[in-house]
């Protein structure tokens, strides 16, 4: 494998954990205890029956929290604190050949993490805006299949997988200004004189 497809390996998976951190830390658990794919010895520890056990855990609670409006953005203010490290691990992890963790990867996989967190909070905050509970179903159904899919795209096609994510990212980004834009739009003028 090129360093190349290592690095959107290690890009993808930082950007994955910006949506689904337990998830993709269980999913790259499971794969390399399976064997589908030779880890670096850094991401060695995701297979340990400790981490996938509790990555899977939180990865089942992550779903249903996800799923309940209000709920789902307190779990993203919570889930900051988990996202971003996550995403800066698995990038320095998967580039580290030695085990060691490199201080730009480290901080090329948060700021991916964080770019995906970003959008995937924001747009769920604006969602939530919503009376109905519809709309926030359809977008957390939406994250589990995207993540689940570029999961199992990301060791054999890495570029694709990226490539998913960044559209994702970059048409998420552009809904979620369209919504701010409207809403504030729609905010009630302060000053206007009754009557």
């Amino acid at each position: 494998m090129t360093e190349a497809h290592v690095f959107a390996i290690g890009l993808a998976l930082a950007c994955l954990a910006g949506v689904r951190a337990y998830l993709t830390v269980f999913g790259v658990g499971l794969a390399g205890l399976m064997g589908w794919v030779d880890l670096p010895p850094a991401l060695a520890v995701t297979t340990s029956p400790w981490v996938m056990g509790t990555a899977g855990a939180l990865a089942v609670v992550e779903f249903a929290a996800d799923k309940i409006p209000g709920v789902d953005s307190g779990w993203d203010l919570l889930q900051t604190l988990a996202r971003i490290p996550a995403g800066a691990f698995l990038a320095a992890a998967t580039l580290s050949d030695d085990g060691q963790l490199g201080t730009g990867a480290l901080v090329i996989g948060g700021t991916a993490a964080l770019g995906m967190h970003l959008v995937k909070s924001g747009s769920r905050a604006a969602i939530n805006t919503s009376p109905e509970p519809v709309s926030n179903w359809v977008a957390s159904t939406g994250e589990d299949i995207t993540a689940l899919g570029v999961l199992a795209l990301v060791f054999a096609y890495p570029w694709l997988a990226l490539a998913v994510l960044l559209t994702v990212m970059l048409a998420g980004a552009v809904v979620l200004w369209l919504l701010l834009r409207w809403l504030w739009r729609r905010r009630p003028r302060l000053g206007v004189a009754a009557g």
